[in-house]
């Protein structure tokens, strides 16, 4: 997997796969994401691969190399939904072809360390740029000058640990320069008196002098499942939600009583679920 950049966000590499030895044949397949189906044919024939930049889909096989740009139903390119597909079209076939268990370690341990990614990403909806992890990352040195006139070049002090393809440990350097934070604000939208009003407080203690700081959190849920060969992370939690988020030991959520809305100073909106 390849998770170089070329000095942008569009422009990053976001999935590699080769199948190097392999004499499995896949003549077909179809991933669908949301609205967004595409189907890849006469893929692997032996040893092939299968990469995206940006809104293009690069197949390399015995056939030959074609490349085809993702469009949704709206003929618009889309390239958040092209970095999704292509990575679980990467996972199934990898475990089509066995490369990979269905479950748990299969005797393999691959670390992998995952840098430099941008610090923002575009919003369709709001036209306009939104923080990728969120606004208080520290930039490179050599990409704050960007925060001003290309938002969507900027690389950030983000590192995320993968292990087996699961995220196990991730976090980031923290901005510590309150002039650098106020124009990180600014390339979100926020204007200096919105700043002060919602983040004044971290101003100015940025301003009395934090050093620089940063840290990790690891998932010791998702290492767990993986040394015990789990299929899912709620077979390792002691007391796990279902997919609808209810908990089935307390019953929860459930009605609140009147006396503890007031408690809470809290009141449901009429015609609310």
């Amino acid at each position: 997997m390849d998770t170089t950049s070329s000095g942008g966000a569009a422009s990053t590499v976001v999935s590699d796969l080769n199948f190097d030895g392999s004499t499995s044949n896949v003549t077909s397949t179809t991933v669908s994401n949301g609205g967004l189906t595409r189907t890849v044919t006469d893929l692997i024939d032996g040893n092939a691969a299968l990469s995206t930049t940006s809104s293009d889909v690069t197949v390399v096989g015995s056939s030959g190399t074609r490349t085809e740009t993702v469009t949704d139903s709206a003929g618009t390119t889309v390239t958040s939904l092209v970095q999704t597909v292509t990575a679980n079209l990467r996972l199934h076939l990898a475990k089509k072809l066995r490369l990979i268990p269905e479950s748990g370690h299969g005797g393999h341990w691959n670390f992998l360390w995952v840098v430099n990614p941008p610090l923002f990403e575009y919003d369709d909806e709001t036209k306009g740029w939104v923080a990728a992890h969120h606004a208080f990352t520290r930039p490179h040195d050599d990409c704050v000058d960007l925060l001003d006139t290309d938002p969507g070049k900027v690389l950030c002090w983000r590192y995320d640990l993968v292990l087996n393809g699961f995220e196990i440990g991730g976090g980031s350097i923290r901005l510590h320069d309150p002039v650098v934070q106020s124009r990180v604000f600014r390339a979100l939208g926020i204007s200096d008196e919105e700043a002060r009003s919602k983040f004044g407080f971290l101003l100015e203690a940025l301003r009395l002098g934090a050093p620089p700081h940063g840290g990790i959190a690891i998932g010791m849920d998702r290492l767990a499942m993986l040394l015990s060969g789990a299929e899912s992370l709620r077979d390792v939690i002691p007391f796990p939600k279902t997919q609808k988020g209810t908990d089935l030991m307390t019953d929860a959520p459930n009605v609140v009583s009147p006396a503890q809305l007031l408690e809470l100073r809290i009141r449901v909106a009429e015609g609310s679920s």
